[in-house]
């Protein structure tokens, strides 16, 4: 890039040059020649974003994993050009034959090849491929091809072999990991076969395996990070309809989220909870699980609120939890205001707070900030599992909602399972949420006396 550019804060050559004043810009493009202003358009490394770029490395894989929308499929096409191309239309390039992999050959044809960031979309004119429809091939003009096959049809990729492959949405394919391993004995064409993976991430298998491999390299990206190519309405309708969930930190932020192995609860559970429209509470608690100490390396310090409805007899009584408000790294002054805020927020009736690490520190701490703050302790005398197993099931019930913005609690929730908790460090938000629904639900149930009804006699 000419030095007459400012300096580079943003993650694309074209970015750059946006950001440039319109002298500076005038005068680059004026520097180039019609051949350099024609190919412009088709120089991708220029207007790529940092995720749509290939690693540098020696890596076999390349997983482009990322939110809807957030430009996964330009980048597979556009490794796909730079593979079978050459610095002349009719050059040879590193690959010569290119094996395209979809759910579908309907899906291949519409989105990778054809669609709006497709290969053919993304050719210019004198080096695009034309589409052999009755042999479900891509020819370009200097000889290389691309091969169309659907993932139903592992069985449809015994024989053929490549030197490159695109997969895309792999995490979705029904015979995702079958379809994968023939598709490697296939990549067997060339000094250095390799194959990139565009995929919204789901918790499956097979992605797991490909990312666990020493030979992958990963690049990411949300959603936003493509929102100058997307609509502004599709952006505030989801943003609106998943913002804060499990599923939008999934399909937008583009994060795997991975259920750990007979888990107490699951993803597909947890989405199924939520609620949009709260009741009238009957009670709000703070549950505090604080941290053993209170510096910068310290576990994280679980605030968790709860409201509930208490009507009826236990099995009618119902729970929504509101807010995870747990902070990190807080001195306990900072985690008590932090959980004395919480119970400002929501009006709540009582901040329960776990002793087993503070002893009487804990309500000493609170009490420097609100004397009077309806408090009490709980101390576990059972392991976290045992505590956990019977909120699980008030899940299981349909008994507890959730609202929006709990994703990190919520990825705990879904790694403590019967073995104990199976994420890094301490489920703190989880132990809070124990607590919270223990004192509103589950204690009192076990006080609870069936009111005697009179009897004529």
């Amino acid at each position: 890039m000419p030095s007459t550019l400012p300096p580079r804060e943003t993650k694309s050559d074209a970015d750059w040059l946006a950001c440039a004043p319109p002298e500076v810009v005038e005068k680059f493009l004026g520097e180039l020649d019609e051949g350099a202003l024609l190919a412009l358009p088709f120089l991708f490394e220029f207007w790529a974003m940092e995720h749509q770029l290939p690693p540098e490395g020696a890596w076999r894989t390349w997983v482009v994993m990322g939110g809807r929308g957030a430009g996964k499929t330009r980048a597979g096409a556009e490794w796909v050009r730079a593979q079978v191309e050459g610095p002349r239309p009719l050059d040879r390039g590193r690959a010569r034959r290119v094996a395209l992999v979809g759910e579908t050959i309907e899906q291949v044809r519409e989105v990778m090849i054809f669609g709006e960031s497709g290969i053919l979309a993304c050719s210019p004119p004198d080096r695009r491929p034309v589409w052999r429809a009755t042999r479900k091939l891509l020819e370009w003009p200097n000889g290389a091809t691309a091969q169309v096959f659907s993932a139903h049809e592992p069985e449809s990729l015994r024989g053929p072999q490549f030197d490159a492959a695109w997969v895309d949405e792999l995490a979705k394919w029904k015979r995702a990991e079958e379809c994968w391993d023939m598709l490697q004995f296939c990549l067997r064409l060339g000094e250095d076969p390799r194959a990139v993976v565009t995929t919204t991430p789901r918790n499956v298998g097979v992605l797991k395996t490909v990312l666990a491999n020493p030979s992958t390299a990963v690049t990411h990206a949300p959603t936003e990070a493509n929102r100058a190519f997307l609509a502004e309405s599709f952006l505030e309708e989801v943003r609106a309809r998943y913002a804060g969930t499990r599923l939008g930190r999934q399909e937008l932020d583009g994060v795997l989220l991975e259920d750990a192995e007979g888990a107490l609860w699951t993803s597909s559970a947890l989405e199924a909870a939520r609620i949009e429209e709260l009741p009238a509470f009957d009670r709000v608690v703070v549950a505090v699980d604080p941290p053993v100490t209170g510096h910068a390396g310290s576990d994280e310090c679980g605030i968790v609120v709860v409201g509930a409805v208490l009507q009826g007899p236990p099995q009618d009584w119902r729970a929504v939890v509101l807010e995870d408000a747990s902070v990190s790294g807080a001195s306990p002054q900072g985690w008590a205001r932090a959980a004395l805020d919480a119970m400002a927020r929501h009006e709540a009736d009582r901040l329960v707070a776990e002793v087993n690490q503070g002893g009487d520190l804990v309500e000493s701490v609170i009490r420097q900030i609100d004397p009077v703050a309806p408090y009490r302790a709980v101390r576990a005398t059972r392991g976290k599992v045992a505590r956990a197993e019977p909120v699980a099931a008030l899940y299981e019930q349909g008994r507890v909602k959730h609202l929006r913005g709990l994703a990190e609690l919520e990825d705990q929730m879904c790694r403590m399972t019967a073995r104990g908790y199976e994420g890094k460090g301490s489920p703190d938000r989880v132990d809070a949420l124990v607590w919270a629904l223990h004192e509103l639900m589950i204690g009192p149930a076990a006080k609870w006396v069936r009111p005697r009804v009179r009897t004529l006699g």
